[in-house]
């Protein structure tokens, strides 16, 4: 049996329905190093982003993605009070961002005290929330790898092994995601557990169909961030391609940001339920893609035994 691990404890695939694969509830963009990183008032994040949960309740998505990873401001507690207060379950990461994003703890710490790390948040729980992590949220630069972003992926690909977990990278040039899956399956890990996020991002599409060709999931995550009918063009690529049991689609939206006056203006989680999957059915995608798209993988990429 597999489960997707929220803060609302483990559900399996019939209690669950559509799923984000990648919004956020809370980041700080800033590093950590910053004063006021990563603070807020938890009834200040309840009362921006309780109204954007309870808006796609509405819409009967079912389960959300969390993506704010350690390094921009990872809240796990406020995961959980905006879960708690909309009974909405929401599947928090383990892992860092790439440099600079990375606090002085992790750049310190040697490989195995960083898999121990995410090993013990992906089993036991997240600091003290009660809750366990569903999956390992990582980056890397833009212009290659580092080596300590290298080390991170590495403890990270031991404990995806012990776990199951999904590995999820920022990698904006699939060329870099090309070299992440070097670096997995050289630990002995499965390119089938790692999710190339911001897919969309590389033009060549040729590279999409490679990055799956590797086995692993690509991720387009741009709704209502570009006009949707480019988006529709790009998954109706996608399908025409054969990637559609390996294609996760969701908006990178949300989120209460502390640098931001009361958190800033939350962008909604929307626009996939209310202008994109109408878009595809008025193109010719049926009800079994959009239930492979929009329910059965995302469930598929996240889940764990």
């Amino acid at each position: 049996m597999r489960y997707l691990y929220t803060t609302l404890g483990k559900l399996t695939a019939d209690q669950l329905g559509m799923i984000l694969p990648h919004e956020h509830v809370f980041v700080d963009l800033r590093t950590p190093d910053k004063e006021g990183y990563a603070q807020a008032d938890t009834a200040s994040v309840l009362a921006l982003m309780v109204p954007q949960i309870e808006a796609i309740k509405a819409l009967g998505v079912t389960a959300l993605v969390e993506c704010s990873t350690g390094g921009v401001g990872r809240r796990a507690d406020l995961d959980l009070a905006v879960s708690r207060a909309t009974n909405f379950p929401i599947v928090v990461p383990t892992g860092n961002y790439r440099e600079p994003w990375i606090p002085a703890w992790v750049r310190d710490a040697d490989e195995n005290a960083l898999h121990d790390w995410m090993l013990a948040e992906l089993q036991n729980g997240i600091e003290q929330t009660g809750f366990q992590a569903g999956w390992i949220k990582l980056s890397a630069g833009d212009d290659g790898i580092t080596p300590l972003e290298t080390r991170i992926l590495r403890a990270a690909t031991r404990a995806s092994m012990a776990t199951g977990a999904l590995i999820g990278s920022h990698t904006i040039r699939a060329s870099v995601v090309m070299d992440q899956l070097d670096i997995i399956e050289a630990e002995g890990g499965l390119a089938e557990r790692f999710v190339s996020i911001h897919t969309h991002a590389e033009p060549d599409f040729a590279l999409h169909k490679a990055i799956a060709a590797r086995g692993a999931w690509i991720e387009y995550d741009n709704i209502g961030a570009v006009p949707v009918e480019e988006s529709a063009d790009l998954i109706l690529r996608a399908l025409d391609a054969g990637l559609g049991s390996q294609l996760l689609i969701s908006h990178d939206r949300g989120w209460y940001d502390p640098a931001q006056p009361n958190g800033g203006v939350p962008k909604p989680y929307t626009v996939v339920s209310t202008e994109l999957i109408p878009l595809l059915n008025k193109r010719g995608v049926s009800q079994n893609t959009n239930v492979e798209l929009f329910h059965r993988n995302p469930f598929t990429a996240f889940s764990r035994p």
